[in-house]
């Protein structure tokens, strides 16, 4: 016997919430201070360049959302434009670990401000052990279920933004905006490298496209829903980073690039700033680690039910999991371990600008069926080629050559093991 489906139950209020809260989250408290690195006191203007260029990834990922509904986001999206094909399997087995590397940067973030609480005295094998530990932890929590992993999500993010409200309420009355003139300004091209490293800051808009098929009218909510969510995230980051800026002096957002936030906060109610930003980072950071590691374990599982990924992948472990979580950890507690925070966010953004810019391209090809103008896309497609263009270049200039070799290996390899599967299928 067959039940019915249940009726759509997602407004365009429900849709937004559920795009601020995939897009504002952790990445604010980790990338926000390595950015400034690259574009100083510009550091609102980068925020801007890379809103406009996630834009243009929205309006992409709208259309394809509006004309093929599923829970499977871009990975669908893929499939439906490209079918299955090497070139499709390639760029999901990347994507999945695209997840992987987006959760190491979180789990970094949280050891970064648990190092910040502990008042800087941590040596870095015992912050990147945190870390990892932090990654056990949630993986277990991710056995006891998604409902865990929801609700705790829910709580968080409401909690982030009663803080960051009142960070930039009270935080006006402390600001300098003279700051910004009286400090030397950075050449364009750092500004383009720290937007390029922001672009992943925008990164959960594709949330919103997961939840087509639960929309009461998806072909107008959607795409309201996508920009509407991503107007509002911009306007956070724009006024958070306009108060860093104004607060604090370069030097300070330089050397503390992985905490500044919190600094911010102690420029604002002292002591107690600092750790009221501090928790709430920590909150975050551990929000981002749970809720990653249980869409990159899903996204693992699938690719496997779907023979572009192993299939002892999506075995079930523990009975109430797949392999896929434990696999997914194990290599995230790797990344934690060998690379620090500016070496992951790097490899970060460097990965989510690939994977939009493919789903841009890709979407191309079936634009007839989805209504998009050919331009927007192309303009996806350009604008996130030239934001990691720079930001790769920037990477092995002033990176550790691990880091960049690392990321290339992973790309090259993704093709590889696709290569090797389907050689075997």
């Amino acid at each position: 016997m067959t039940t019915a489906r249940e009726a759509p139950s997602i407004d365009l209020i429900g849709a937004t919430a559920l795009g601020v809260g995939g897009m504002m989250g952790a990445g604010l408290y980790t990338l926000l201070g390595l950015a400034a690195r690259s574009a100083g006191v510009l550091l609102p203007l980068a925020f801007l360049l890379a809103g406009i260029a996630a834009s243009f990834s929205v309006y992409s990922y709208a259309r394809l959302g509006t004309a093929f509904p599923s829970r499977g986001g871009g990975a669908h999206f893929l499939l439906a434009a490209l079918g299955d094909t090497d070139l499709c399997a390639s760029l999901n087995v990347f994507q999945y670990v695209a997840y992987l590397i987006a959760t190491s940067l979180y789990g970094a973030g949280f050891a970064e401000y648990v190092g910040a609480l502990a008042g800087g005295h941590l040596p870095g094998v015992a912050l990147r052990l945190i870390g990892a530990s932090a990654v056990v932890v949630f993986t277990a929590v991710n056995l006891v279920g998604p409902q865990l992993v929801d609700r705790s999500q829910k709580l968080i993010i409401a909690a982030e933004v009663v803080i960051l409200a009142l960070l930039l309420l009270l935080g006006t009355f402390h600001a300098d905006p003279g700051r910004i003139m009286a400090t030397p300004w950075p050449a364009g091209a750092g500004v383009l490298t720290a937007a390029g490293l922001l672009y992943v800051t925008f990164q959960g808009f594709g949330v919103v496209s997961n939840a087509a098929q639960d929309m009461r009218s998806p072909k107008t909510q959607l795409p309201r829903a996508m920009f509407l969510a991503l107007a509002i995230v911009l306007v956070v980051y724009l006024l958070v980073s306009t108060l860093v800026v104004s607060l604090l002096p370069l030097a300070t957002i330089e050397r503390d690039a992985g905490h500044v936030l919190a600094n911010a906060g102690g420029a604002v109610l002292g002591r107690t700033g600092f750790l009221v930003i501090a928790a709430a980072a920590i909150l975050a950071t551990a929000s981002a680690v749970n809720a990653t590691l249980f869409a990159s374990a899903n996204i693992g599982a699938d690719l496997a039910d779907s023979r572009q990924l192993p299939a002892a992948l999506a075995r079930p472990w523990l009975s109430s999991s797949d392999v896929s979580l434990p696999v997914s950890a194990g290599v995230v507690i790797l990344l934690v371990l060998f690379f620090p925070l500016d070496a992951v966010g790097q490899m970060t953004s460097l990965a989510f600008l690939i994977v939009y810019g493919a789903v841009s391209a890709a979407h191309l090809r079936v634009r007839g069926k989805t209504g998009a103008r050919a331009w927007p896309l192309l303009l996806a497609v350009a604008i996130n080629a030239a934001l990691f263009v720079a930001l790769l270049i920037d990477t092995v200039r002033t990176g550790s050559p691990a880091t960049w070799i690392t990321f290339l290996a992973v790309l090259a390899g993704s093709f590889a093991l696709t290569a090797v599967l389907r050689r075997g299928r």
